[in-house]
């Protein structure tokens, strides 16, 4: 008599997410992917996934809470290394870069959700995206910067750079990882992108 191997909680949760994600870094769309596939992906039978989830768009949904931990993550690490104002942009740049590389799935996931078929998906990374760009007002608070712009234009001024950043995941995701010489372009040129938006702020007369 064989003895089925005993998981533990949420083992079986976190293996439907990662296959999701594997199956998206691979280059298949999320939108597209069945729920059986995934199952397949991971190695599951198929009924295991309603213990879990309601459908595709409740997995897409847990993905995005989970991308928002690694969108703070990045935020905590951005706040411990900025020590000084003049280098928050290079140094934001730099790690949104290398957390891009690290979770390059996740950001895949992210991309194809900013543009996606599903509503709820794509309204989530949106509002993960908007509380991101209200961190960073806040943090530009703190140290003391752009302070004649009233909140709304600051708010706008974060928004506009977290668009920014967003728009370049296409660039990053779409290189090889160990093309560095193409990774340090876009690192320039997107923080160049961002000086543009400050500099803008900075000569911003608010009404």
């Amino acid at each position: 008599m064989t003895t089925q191997k005993r998981r533990r909680p949420g083992e079986t949760r976190d293996m439907l997410m990662e296959a999701a994600l594997t199956l998206v870094g691979r280059g298949r769309h999320f939108a597209s992917l069945g729920i059986r596939e995934v199952t397949r992906q991971a190695e599951v039978v198929p009924t295991s996934f309603y213990r879990h989830f309601r459908n595709m768009d409740d997995l897409g949904l847990t993905l995005v809470d989970e991308l928002g931990v690694v969108l703070r993550g990045m935020m905590r690490e951005a706040r411990a290394n900025v020590l000084h104002a003049d280098k928050l942009m290079d140094e934001s740049v730099a790690i949104f870069v290398n957390h891009v590389q690290a979770n390059r799935n996740f950001f895949t996931f992210m991309a194809q959700g900013l543009a996606g078929e599903s509503q709820a998906i794509q309204q989530g990374i949106r509002n993960e995206m908007q509380f991101f760009a209200s961190e960073l007002a806040n943090d530009l608070r703190n140290l003391r910067l752009l302070t004649h712009l009233s909140d709304e234009d600051l708010d706008m001024a974060c928004e506009l750079v977290v668009r920014t950043v967003a728009f370049s995941l296409t660039d990053i995701l779409s290189i090889s990882p160990e093309d560095e010489a193409e990774l340090a372009r876009i690192r320039r040129r997107t923080t160049r992108f961002l000086r543009m938006i400050f500099i803008g702020a900075d000569h911003w007369q608010s009404s």
